[in-house]
């Protein structure tokens, strides 16, 4: 049964974003490794920007830079 976590910052996907990563991720898993769909997991989590962290900088302050 796989299990797959997907995290991504919260700053908008769509609805139909996540169900197309869900649904690409699942044939993904069924094609390269005859995964069953009916036992594959997969989880979209997503994070506040202030909650990730690149090179020691929040991804909020980061993108106050540019």
């Amino acid at each position: 049964m796989p299990f797959v976590n997907i995290k991504i910052t919260r700053e908008g996907a769509t609805t139909e974003q996540k169900e197309a990563l869900i649904a690409g991720v699942t044939q993904l898993l069924v094609d390269t490794m005859g995964k069953n769909p009916a036992t594959t997991v997969v989880i979209i989590e997503e994070v506040e920007t202030d909650n990730w962290g690149i090179g020691g900088k929040s991804v909020t302050e980061l993108r106050k830079k540019k």
